[in-house]
């Protein structure tokens, strides 16, 4: 729900911090990364899903409890069958964004890494959602982004949550 003269959505004047008006503005903002994302899939020859994949991979590079993601714990994450999983990362691979590496200890397991090549042009197409990200977060002082923070985080747990 827009207004004719702006892209932000309209939100009812009522209640601006009550539920609806926050369901609006997620809802935006989903969509609108969702665009950026089907958009970077397309440049670059990929699927939504396996976008979905690389920033899963990405996540586990710097989530030090969970260590590197596998194509199981990818399977997992993302409630795909073996077979879709193993088409995803042969796209990803074949693509340059992902490499898979045996693991040293145990060479039945493979670790998914981020390819330097993916990365690079990962960080080339997303520059404009950093610029936008930074300008946004620059309107707000610390203690309000940690706020900020703290509620984007707790509505993770809560998504993670729902349907489990």
């Amino acid at each position: 729900m827009r207004s004719a003269d702006s892209s932000r959505p309209v939100l009812p004047s009522d209640d601006p911090i009550g539920l609806h008006s926050f369901a609006v503005l997620l809802r935006a903002m989903n969509a609108e990364f969702n665009r950026i994302a089907q958009e970077f899939a397309h440049a670059q020859g990929l699927h939504l899903t396996d976008v979905q994949a690389l920033i899963a991979v990405l996540d586990a590079e710097h989530d030090e409890d969970a260590g590197p993601m596998t194509p199981g714990g990818l399977r997992t994450r993302m409630n795909l069958t073996s077979g879709a999983v193993t088409a995803c990362l042969d796209r990803l691979e074949k693509a340059g964004h992902i490499r898979r590496v045996r693991a040293a200890d145990d060479r039945r397991v493979v670790h998914l890494h981020y390819a330097e090549a993916g990365r690079t042009a990962a960080r080339a197409y997303f520059r404009p959602l950093a610029r936008a990200t930074d300008a946004a977060r620059s309107a707000f002082s610390p203690d309000e982004l940690h706020v900020v923070i703290r509620f984007l985080a707790e509505m993770n747990r809560e998504l993670t949550r729902v349907g489990r």
